[in-house]
């Protein structure tokens, strides 16, 4: 359990007053300008100690990744940009940073800007998020008036802060896709290397980070990486926002420590499971491109990123999707792989022709209305369509259904049966009648 004191989002309800003064009330703003005076060797110094890994789902080294930008310029500018495209079903976190919490993420923009010699941040904003975009610019423009962003500000280091709003796509998350669409091309995945650290916006270094992953830089520093590091266990450490959705009593966005047990998170936080422990039958621990697990091996897991790696799942941006008895578990899995043949951007092949492949087969699966030995024809499919695409998203429409037939084939193979018993003995009837 985390203590209260030990929380960086202070405001995430909107319960308190979220402009710039209620901010600097609980602390945020405090000394930024002692913070950058520090050096940009020691910022990225204490961001690796910290042990910080990416809240964006892929959970990379926050620190050893803006330590990849250029020390010296070679005349390009630098840029950071913000991924605040949360796309990702169940996923809900970002949307309370900026709507109730923005100047977290504005003083963090500030910190990790210079920490890498930009001087720009492009915040990339999901398309659908129109109330959060008009919370966070209201903020920006506080801190514009304030002085505390713009030229000669009270920092000490030139910074603006731009607000870019999507259209909606959900593969523009992707980070080389957002820079595309921030550049007013397609957004579609480009090839690596050249990586963004080296050739990212309009040609320039810049580093893409998550909402979260910028917004408790500043907590960090002020605190020191010893403190953060202290939370969790080693490789999983820190607070964490966990969003809790599906059937629970109290779905909520909840920060907690990291390593937090299921069972401690989801009675704690969530009111327990809709009918009670015994009518759990699964789980999705990180958002919808993560393996579903089955209710059973849920009660003990360890909710991060090493404890659902041994669930045969992933933690990804902790967005806890629970599923009781009354769920149709092929139906939910068929729903995301339309999910993910709908937003493939269609650039690789494997992809753009295997989405739709995979849903086509769930949809007959959904019925019964398919042969057993097409379960093992739909999980080759999904190994040919897995590590064979420029971006992750074909790993991503992949994994739902292997987490499917790994858990939950007895299932399919049921609905098969009754499909085919259904069919016959109408067929039966039929004949009889005649």
């Amino acid at each position: 359990m985390l203590n209260d004191q030990d929380r960086i989002f202070t405001n995430i309800y909107g319960l308190k007053d979220k402009s710039l003064k209620g901010a600097m009330s609980r602390g945020h703003w405090d000394g930024t300008k002692q913070i950058i005076e520090n050096g940009r060797d020691w910022i990225i110094n204490e961001m690796k100690a910290s042990g910080l890994r990416g809240r964006g789902g892929a959970g990379f080294p926050t620190g050893l990744k803006w330590s990849f930008m250029p020390k010296e310029s070679d005349g390009r500018p630098h840029y950071l940009v913000v991924n605040a495209d949360e796309s990702e079903p169940g996923t809900c976190k970002d949307r309370e940073i900026m709507r109730n919490d923005p100047h977290t993420l504005i003083e963090g923009c500030v910190i990790a800007g210079f920490a890498m010699g930009a001087h720009t941040a492009y915040i990339y904003v999901r398309g659908e998020y129109m109330r959060e975009r008009e919370a966070l610019q209201a903020a920006i423009d506080e801190c514009y008036d304030a002085g505390l962003l713009g030229k000669n500000n009270k920092n000490g280091w030139d910074y603006d802060i731009y607000v870019h709003h999507g259209a909606g796509a959900y593969i523009c998350g992707e980070e080389t896709a957002l820079l595309e669409s921030l550049e007013g091309k397609k957004g579609q995945p480009r090839l690596k290397p050249p990586f963004p650290a080296n050739m990212g916006l309009y040609g320039c270094p810049t580093t893409v980070n998550n909402v979260e992953s910028i917004a408790v830089a500043p907590t960090i520093l002020r605190r020191g990486a010893t403190w953060f590091s202290s939370i969790g266990r080693p490789n999983n450490v820190g607070t964490k926002l966990f969003m809790i959705s599906g059937h629970v009593n109290k779905p909520c966005t909840v920060e907690e420590a990291m390593g937090i047990p299921f069972r401690e998170l989801i009675e704690t936080h969530a009111g327990g499971i809709r009918g009670g422990w015994d009518n759990l039958l699964a789980v999705i621990p990180g958002g919808a491109s993560c393996p579903v697990i089955k209710g059973e091996d849920m009660g003990d897991a360890i909710m991060d990123f090493d404890g659902m790696r041994e669930k045969k799942s992933s933690f990804g941006t902790a967005a806890i999707i629970v599923m009781d008895k009354s769920t149709d578990i092929i139906r939910a899995i068929a729903r995301l792989s339309a999910f993910f043949k709908h937003e493939s951007c269609g650039q690789c092949t494997p992809c753009r022709e295997g989405t739709g492949w995979m849903w086509r087969v769930m949809e007959r699966m959904v019925k019964g209305n398919a042969q057993k030995r097409e379960i093992d024809m739909l999980l080759q499919v999904t190994k040919q369509i897995e590590g064979h695409t420029i971006c992750a998203l074909g790993d991503a429409a992949a994994w739902p259904v292997q987490g499917l037939i790994r858990n939950f084939r007895p299932e399919i193979e049921k609905r098969i049966d009754e499909y085919t018993y259904r069919s016959t003995s109408d067929g039966a009837v039929l004949e009889a009648a005649e």
